[in-house]
C-alpha cells in the first residue's frame, strides 16, 4: 500500500526547545490515520508543518511522494485538504455565499459546492447565514471548506471540539465515508481516545513530541490483552487523556 505521507527525524524546536522530536510518520492511502496524543504532545504543530504552515527545524517531509519545499507547497497544497483551526465566517453571508469565496480561490467547479453541502448535511440550509449557525454547523460548514477541491488528502485537527454526543457522532459517521466513498487518505488528531477507537484504522500516538508508536489500531490493542486500550496509552503516555 503507498505512503501518501512520510515523515523523516521532523523536528520542530522553539527557542532551543523541542515541541516535534525526531518524528517519524507514515501514512498510507486511503486509510484514516488518527493521530492521538495528550493535549500539548506537538500534533497541532505537526500537521501544521504538514501543510506548510509551520517551517520545521530539521526534518523530511513527503507528501504524494514528493519531498515538501516552498516551491513545490501550493502544487501539493492543491490536492489536500485542510480544517485545523476552527472555522471562521463571514456571519452576515450564507453557507452557499462563504464557500462561493473559497471556490473562486481554489477554482474548481460551481457545482462543488451543491455535492459538498449534501455531503456534510447542510443542503438545507445553505442559504441560511451563518452568523445563525449551532457550532456543529459551522464545524461541517469547516468540513465542506476542506472537501470543496475533493482532495486527495484531508488534514483535520480536533474536527470534534466542543461538539454535543450527537455532533460528535455526526462527524465520525461523515469522515468515516470518505476514504471509500472518495478515495481520500484522512489524517485526523484528537486528544479523545474513545474517539479514535471508533474512528481511525491505523494511528500515531505522541507525547513530549515523539512518536511512542505507529500502525494497526487493532494491533495496539493486542500488544498486551490484560489491559484496556487506555492503560496502553497510559503506558506510553504517562499522561492521562479524555474518554
Amino acid at each position: 500500500m503507498n505512503e501518501i505521507v512520510r515523515t523523516h527525524g521532523l523536528t520542530k524546536s522553539y527557542d532551543g526547545s523541542p515541541c516535534v522530536s525526531n518524528l517519524n510518520m507514515s501514512v498510507r492511502e486511503g486509510r484514516i490515520y488518527g493521530f492521538l496524543g495528550p493535549n500539548g504532545a506537538g500534533k497541532s504543530t505537526t500537521l501544521k508543518m504538514l501543510l506548510g504552515l509551520v517551517r520545521p527545524t530539521g526534518g523530511e517531509i513527503t507528501v504524494f511522494g514528493k519531498r515538501l519545499t516552498p516551491k513545490n507547497r501550493i502544487e501539493i497544497l492543491r490536492n489536500t485538504g485542510s480544517l485545523i483551526e476552527s472555522p471562521s465566517y463571514y456571519g452576515h453571508l450564507t453557507a452557499e455565499e462563504n464557500l462561493e469565496i473559497y471556490r473562486t480561490l481554489l477554482g474548481v467547479p460551481k457545482k462543488n459546492i451543491d455535492e459538498v453541502l449534501r455531503i456534510v448535511r447542510l443542503d438545507r440550509q445553505k442559504r441560511k447565514k451563518t452568523s445563525a449557525f449551532s457550532l456543529g454547523m459551522k464545524q461541517r460548514l469547516g468540513l465542506a471548506s476542506a472537501l470543496l477541491a475533493f482532495p486527495k488528502l484531508l488534514i483535520l485537527d480536533e474536527p470534534t471540539n466542543g461538539l454535543d454526543p450527537a455532533g460528535i457522532q455526526e462527524m465520525r459517521e461523515l469522515i468515516r465515508s470518505l476514504p471509500k466513498k472518495y478515495g481520500m487518505t484522512v489524517i485526523v488528531s484528537s486528544h479523545l481516545l474513545s474517539e479514535m477507537d471508533q474512528l481511525a484504522e491505523d494511528v500515531g500516538i505522541i507525547a513530549n513530541g515523539r512518536m511512542k508508536y505507529q500502525g494497526e489500531l487493532s494491533r495496539l490493542h493486542e500488544t498486551d490483552r490484560s489491559k484496556t486500550l487506555e492503560e496502553i496509552f497510559l503506558d506510553m503516555t504517562g499522561k492521562d487523556v479524555s474518554l
